[in-house]
């Protein structure tokens, strides 16, 4: 029986936890939703089983719409995770429950109830209850339960999850057998992408409530459209490079660009995959079919039972963007992971002053994309300068741009959209990188919705005179939702110049982390900027320091020229105010931890009277690994 869900959404409180999914399973089909803690797949499950009401969308189960049915009305059986074996009943009367409940004559139960424990491989143990038997041996009690009345559709969450690794991989063969003799549809929610990989005839991958991609798991693995599924599945290199006609540039090296690759731009940035297993190392230079990436020395070898992980720097990729794996803050090179069978390991390998020429077998363009902006302006008041500050950082960042407004009753709705979209059309060479979107509500829950639905990674707000105006907003976007939120004044056409300052405290990371990506797609040189107290001691001023040669360091791996500045003041807003006027900046880039009281207390901090001296567009990045 097929499942089709349309437009499926579910939030609990300020939090989407399901959003506007749509998705169809095929008659008969093993569906694995493959997520993180927390993505949302379990919720999606529950909503399927009727555990759980979505806020809006359709749920279909053969073509029959159950949207507003009960669980028992939607004939789908549900595996959870803990087992939930009724510990006063026998292995018989647990798998005969949801049959008594139904009316079923006894002697089509025990007939029923036989022919499952020979399925589940449980014959001979109907009399035990739950104490008598293993993790393993409830769970397929459970599962034995849930097909007892035929279900439509069989609903496993996590089912394995509790038991041990020989156990787990026992009962994954046995569901497989189970599912392709009986043909039952079914939807399995796990993180393991073990397990995934090897039940699965569809794999889905959703993360913060949204469905990423769905495709079969070998195409998931080797072809992935966008940069998430291709971290997030196996193990894997995403480096960003640049198209020049028909190559990609990756730091010294050129890459040939692949017929068959998602289109891209001359000179826009170009997403490449390839997975540690393609990756070759040699003593000598490679014949021609091998793609070349330069020399590189091993950093770190970890053993993994019948592989070795290898971790080499590669220098002549200095200036690449890594995606995968991600440059740890203060490394200056590109690493990259390889992988060497247990056998294979050389003397060569194990010498750490060895050199090596790295090769590809194989890589994979993926989908293009940039930074993802979602522009609030008021209605009523709508400043030019601010509409293309905005547009601009769009192109310059190879990404886009919502136009968003939020109008108080659905009267406004029709004209406020269309006073957006003249707007929008006035700006004719941002056409294809921008969009319009117009809510009813309040102000800040729907910039807050927006963000979250839209999947945004900058939220770009104006600066008005009156703090009031848009403090509230800020702070809820940088709490709840810990997206960076850019507050515009005076905007400049381009952003050529940066200052990220980290100027009271234990610096942080976050800020030049995001900054340096900010800085390396608009092409901007970089300032890092820290203020010391006049009393401070030796230490202090070596970690603020060894902070900041650190942080450039982490810049110089992306390519991003960059310098370091740091002043003595027991007033450290004044030396900021003063560095900002001389320095000739387009944008400032400044951390804030979360805050522990409340709005009035946090924007009479470091941070709001920071914003306060500055006469240039700031962006306050969240520091969530504080």
């Amino acid at each position: 029986m097929s499942i089709k869900l349309n437009k499926i959404k579910k939030r609990f409180g300020h939090q989407i936890v399901i959003n506007n999914i749509s998705l169809e399973i095929f008659n008969g089909e093993l569906f694995v939703l493959l997520g993180s803690s927390g993505s949302g797949k379990s919720t999606l499950l529950r909503v399927i089983a009727g555990l759980i009401q979505p806020d809006a969308g359709k749920i279909e189960i053969n073509e029959k719409d159950v949207t507003n049915l009960s669980p028992q009305q939607r004939n789908t059986g549900f595996v959870f995770q803990n087992y939930s074996v009724f510990r006063h009943m026998t292995v018989q009367d647990n798998i005969e429950f949801g049959l008594k409940i139904r009316k079923v004559h006894s002697e089509e139960r025990k007939k029923v109830t036989a022919d499952l424990l020979e399925l589940v491989g449980l014959t001979g143990l109907e009399k035990r209850y739950a104490d008598e038997l293993s993790g393993g041996q409830q769970q397929r009690v459970a599962l034995a339960r849930a097909l007892a009345y035929k279900p439509e559709v069989l609903l496993l969450d996590e089912p394995f999850g509790a038991l041990d690794v020989k156990i787990r991989s026992q009962l994954r063969k046995s569901l497989k057998e189970i599912q392709n003799k009986i043909k039952v549809t079914t939807i399995l929610v796990t993180h393991d992408q073990e397990e995934a990989f090897e039940l699965s005839d569809r794999i889905g991958v959703i993360n913060q409530g949204q469905l990423i991609e769905v495709d079969q798991p070998d195409k998931l693995y080797n072809y992935p459209k966008f940069e998430f599924t291709a971290a997030f599945i196996g193990g894997g290199n995403v480096l960003v490079g640049r198209k020049e006609k028909n190559f990609i540039r990756l730091g010294s090296t050129l890459l040939p660009f692949p017929e068959k690759a998602p289109p891209h731009d001359d000179n826009a940035p170009v997403r490449i995959l390839f997975r540690p297993e393609s990756v070759l190392l040699s003593t000598k230079e490679f014949s021609d079919d091998i793609y070349v990436l330069g020399r590189s020395k091993i950093n770190e070898i970890k053993f993994n039972g019948s592989f070795f992980r290898l971790f080499l720097d590669v220098n002549e990729l200095k200036g690449v963007q890594a995606l995968e794996p991600r440059i740890a803050y203060g490394q200056n090179t590109v690493r990259i992971e390889a992988v060497v069978p247990g056998n294979n390991i050389t003397d060569e390998i194990l010498d750490s002053n060895q050199e090596f020429w790295l090769g590809l077998k194989n890589f994979h363009v993926l989908q293009p994309t940039g930074l993802k902006l979602l522009i609030y302006i008021d209605h009523s008041s709508i400043d030019p300068s601010f509409v293309e500050f905005g547009f601009s950082l769009a192109q310059a960042t190879e990404g886009f741009a919502c136009l968003l407004s939020v109008v108080n009753s659905q009267s406004h709705h029709s004209e406020t959209f269309n006073h957006l979209e003249t707007i929008r059309q006035s700006h004719q060479r941002y056409l294809n990188l921008t969009s319009t979107n117009v809510r009813q509500g309040s102000y800040t829950e729907e910039i807050l919705r927006e963000a979250q639905e839209g999947q945004y990674e900058i939220v770009i707000l104006k600066r008005e005179e009156e703090p009031t105006d848009y403090s509230s907003k800020a702070l809820q976007i940088l709490t709840v939702l810990k997206l960076p939120v850019l507050l515009v004044k005076n905007p400049h056409s381009q952003i050529q110049r940066i200052l990220i300052c980290t100027a009271a405290g234990e610096p942080g990371k976050e800020d030049i982390k995001f900054g340096g990506r900010v800085a390396k797609l608009t092409g901007a040189f970089t300032t890092l900027f820290h203020v010391t107290r006049k009393s401070s001691s030796k230490a202090e001023l070596y970690r603020a320091e060894r902070h900041l040669h650190l942080g450039k360091a982490t810049l110089e791996a992306l390519n991003v020229k960059s310098e370091i500045k740091i002043e003595e003041d027991d007033n450290p807003v004044n030396k900021i105010s003063s560095e900002l006027q001389k320095g000739q900046y387009d944008l400032l880039i400044i951390g804030s931890p979360a805050p522990k009281t409340t709005r009035h207390l946090f924007w009479k901090d470091l941070t709001r009277k920071i914003i306060d001296v500055s006469n240039v567009p700031v962006l306050i990045v969240p520091m969530v690994n504080e």
